[in-house]
C-alpha cells in the first residue's frame, strides 16, 4: 500500500490543467513532442517543458530521444488505466450535464493502445458472451475456441502474449463498464486499424486534448465486427 504522501504527490502531478491536458492527449497511444503537447495544453514551450519534466520525474511519462526530437509517451499501461478511470470519476462527481465530447467520441476511441467507448465495451462483452475469453489469474485469457476465432480475424496472439499482462479489464470512462486492455486488447485494436475496420480521424493536431484518441468505425468494420462479436454499432 502506498503512503498518503506518495499518493498525494502522484495525484498532484495530474491536478494542473496543462498537465492533465497533456496526459489526456497521450492516451491516444501516440508519442508526441513537447511542441505538440504545448499546443494541446495551450501554453508556451518553456512552460510545457517544465510540466513535462515534472511528469517524467514523477514516473507518469517517459521520453524517447530520436534525432533532434524528444518524443513523450505515457510510462505504462497502468498509468493509462489510472487516467481513464479518473476521467470517469471526474465525470460522475461533476454536476449533471450533457456528455460534452460528442457521440462519436463516446462510440469509438483509443485508451492508450486499446479500444474504448461503446466499441471497446461491446468487444469485451462479445468475447465473454461467445465463450472466447474466460477468467484467468490477473484478468482474462482466450479459450481454445477464442484463439481460433481471433486468429481467423487476424489478431496476433503471439504478440499479445508478449505483453506484461495478456488481458485485463480497464474501466471505461464514458460507459462505466469494462473494455479490454493488456496485450490482447492492444492486438485487437491493432488488427482493427490494420484492416481498416476503424480509422483515426486525420487533422487532429490542435488544442483538443482528446482529439488524437478519436476513431471512426468504417462500414466494413461495422459489418465484420458485428458479425464476429454479435453487436451493431453505426459507422
Amino acid at each position: 500500500m502506498t503512503t498518503p504522501a506518495a499518493f498525494a504527490a502522484t495525484t498532484a502531478l495530474m491536478a494542473e490543467p496543462p498537465r492533465a491536458a497533456m496526459l489526456q492527449a497521450l492516451l491516444s497511444g501516440e508519442a508526441m513532442t513537447a511542441g505538440e503537447l504545448a499546443r494541446v495544453a495551450g501554453i508556451g514551450a518553456p512552460a510545457a517543458s517544465a510540466h513535462l519534466a515534472r511528469l517524467v520525474e514523477g514516473g507518469l511519462v517517459t521520453v524517447h530521444p530520436q534525432g533532434r526530437h524528444r518524443y513523450h509517451r505515457l510510462a505504462t499501461e497502468d498509468v493509462a488505466a489510472a487516467i481513464e478511470m479518473l476521467g470517469g470519476l471526474a465525470d460522475r462527481v461533476a454536476p449533471p450535464r450533457r456528455w460534452p465530447h460528442g457521440e462519436a467520441f463516446r462510440t469509438a476511441r483509443l485508451c492508450y493502445d486499446h479500444l474504448a467507448g461503446r466499441l471497446g465495451v461491446a468487444l469485451h462483452a462479445g468475447l465473454v458472451d461467445r465463450g472466447w475469453m474466460a477468467p484467468a489469474p490477473g484478468g482474462w485469457a482466450p479459450t481454445p475456441a477464442g484463439e481460433a476465432h481471433l486468429a481467423d480475424l487476424g489478431v496476433d496472439l503471439a504478440a499479445a502474449r508478449s505483453a506484461r499482462r495478456l488481458a485485463c479489464d480497464c474501466m471505461d470512462w464514458s460507459e462505466r463498464r469494462a473494455h479490454l486492455a493488456g496485450g490482447l486488447g492492444r492486438e485487437l485494436a491493432a488488427c482493427c486499424l490494420r484492416r481498416h475496420w476503424v480509422s483515426r480521424l486525420s487533422g487532429q493536431d490542435g488544442g483538443d486534448a482528446l482529439a488524437r484518441r478519436r476513431l471512426t468505425i468504417t462500414p466494413e468494420g461495422a459489418r465484420r465486427l458485428g458479425d464476429a462479436f454479435g453487436f451493431r454499432l453505426q459507422p
